[in-house]
């Protein structure tokens, strides 16, 4: 079965295009590595030792995203590919809207027009806001910026388009936040610039690429100030979208995919220095516009209806991200 992956160069992506390709399926990529390599996918070839289909271009382009399901027969979707910096969204509202659900809907279009059937999409825990934690689905969303107001109004167009075509399977997979990298070292997260995500801005200070860690705010209501997030590694989650689109059946279903524990950015921190015996320097700077103290998951659905679990640690997490890091 054919599988469009869209991002299927960047970091979540390329992990979950392992997953697949191990699991036996065709992976086609659509990905105009605006924040990725074309290198990631030469080395999941490595990996795997298995070939993929790679177009490069922007899945906004509707001529373009026609040519692709025109050319494959195509089993499902997983879409990846949008901007993801939720600081960057509050100073960029329309870039963030236009790319993240306009994408959404040439993909969803492509899909009726050749029956396609199978979406799994990529949303985010930013939907939730500041619900209080642990997240449910079933809790009413209350994005807090734009980034995650894109991805309330993708899902929001998926689950219509599911109820008007009553064979149409969606999954929406509300995850929080991943790190680590595949053991073997060739593919992680290596994001172009200064990193918006935490743990490779850490591996970055560990090699010397940055001076020092700057943590956003000090000052949360949390055990040690620092804003707490549910991390979770990427192979964990590629696991957990293999098993989704391995589930999916008629309707519309949301899931969770964290550890269900949260950590504060120090207690990550200290956690990469104790695994890998590497001080990380930081100082504190204002909190970013748009992020929340707490963010962790309640992930019950998940183990109950998709038999998935996050099954790797902190841990695994810092030594898998800065082994991944070594080898750049």
């Amino acid at each position: 079965m054919n599988i469009l992956v869209t991002g299927g160069a960047g970091f979540i992506g390329s992990h979950t295009c392992v997953a697949l390709l191990e699991a036996g399926f065709s992976v086609i990529v659509a990905d105009n590595l605006s924040n990725s390599s074309a290198d990631a996918l030469e080395r999941v070839k490595v990996i795997t030792g298995k070939e993929l289909i790679f177009y490069q271009v922007d899945v906004t382009d509707a001529a373009a995203v026609e040519e692709i399901f025109a050319n494959h027969p195509l089993g499902g979707v997983i879409h990846f590919a949008g901007y993801k910096a939720v600081a960057e969204s509050v100073e960029k509202p329309l870039d963030y809207y236009y790319n993240n659900t306009v994408s959404t809907m040439v993909l969803a279009k492509a899909c009726l027009k050749h029956g396609v059937k199978r979406f799994v999409f990529s949303s985010s825990a930013t939907v939730y806001g500041e619900n209080k934690v642990p997240f449910v689905e079933t809790m009413e969303l209350k994005p807090a910026n734009p980034y995650g107001r894109t991805k309330v109004v993708s899902e929001q167009i998926l689950s219509d388009v599911a109820r008007s075509e009553k064979s149409w399977a969606v999954a929406l997979l509300r995850y929080f936040n991943p790190v680590g990298a595949h053991e073997s070292g060739l593919i992680g997260e290596a994001p172009t610039g200064i990193p918006n995500n935490l743990m490779p801005y850490i591996t970055q200070v560990a090699s010397g690429r940055l001076e020092k860690l700057r943590i956003f705010g000090n000052d949360y209501p949390t055990p040690d100030g620092t804003g707490v997030r549910d991390y979770i590694h990427v192979c964990d989650l590629a696991e957990g979208h293999l098993r989704a689109l391995e589930k999916l059946s008629p309707g519309v279903h949301v899931y969770n995919l964290g550890t269900g524990r949260g950590t504060s950015v120090l207690q990550l921190v200290e956690a990469f220095e104790e695994a890998n015996g590497i001080k990380i320097p930081y100082e504190f700077a204002p909190r970013r516009p748009g992020d929340i103290a707490e963010s962790y998951a309640d992930v019950t659905k998940a183990r109950h209806e998709l038999g998935w679990s996050a099954r790797r640690s902190i841990v695994d997490m810092c030594r898998d991200a800065w082994r991944f890091e070594k080898g750049r």
